[in-house]
């Protein structure tokens, strides 16, 4: 039941957010795979039995297990989505390669190549070559786009923050001045990404 709460919230957080989370660093995933496949060895082993009540249980097991594969399936898809986005931009330092999985750096590497030498085959090759890269910074201009930060999104607070009472302090950014607000244990705020993230990341609150 905690695994299942864990991953029902980092995909909440993955759908809601603009920017690319941190993969679970606790083993989630792989506790999560381990305990679809038992499930799905434990199905097959149970479709032979014509027993009534056997039957019952099965069905019960194989909902159950679809549940968790959907969440899994939207979990991964969600954060592929916003690898093939920004691609260069999740790769270009080691900070923001440490978000991904080995298999999503390895991902998101190999989509790179192939996107570079598609551009190179289509009408990079007829460009002098230092405008063949693209990830240039000439000029002031980055290329290398990435996820608006100050875009508004709405989080809830978990109860896990500071003080005693579990308060969170956030800090927003608005258009003609700053403010601060505390968010109890259940209360929906909305404000910048880029002020919630840290919030978000900590466990403190989960977006909605």
């Amino acid at each position: 039941q905690a695994d299942l709460q864990a991953l029902t919230r980092v995909w909440v957080n993955e759908r809601g957010s603009f920017d690319l989370l941190q993969w679970p660093q606790d083993g989630l995933m792989d506790r999560v795979t381990s305990l679809i496949k038992l499930q799905i060895s434990k199905v097959e082993d149970m479709t032979g039995d014509m027993n009534p009540k056997t039957n019952f249980g099965l069905i019960i097991i194989q909902t159950e297990v679809e549940r968790w594969k959907f969440l899994l399936r939207s979990y991964l898809r969600c954060r592929i989505a916003k690898i093939d986005k920004y691609t260069l931009h999740y790769l270009s330092t080691p900070a923001l390669q440490g978000r991904l999985s080995e298999i999503e750096v390895a991902y998101a590497t190999r989509h790179q190549q192939l996107l570079h030498n598609h551009y190179l085959g289509s009408f990079l090759s007829s460009f002098p070559p230092p405008l063949q890269n693209l990830n240039d910074t000439a000029g002031g201009l980055n290329m290398i786009g990435g996820p608006d930060e100050d875009s508004a999104v709405f989080a809830r607070g978990l109860g896990k923050g500071l003080g005693d009472d579990g308060r969170v302090l956030v800090r927003g950014r608005g258009r003609d001045q700053d403010e601060e607000a505390e968010v109890s244990r259940g209360e929906i705020v909305v404000a910048r990404w880029a002020d919630l993230q840290e919030h978000v990341e900590n466990g403190e609150m989960e977006l909605v």
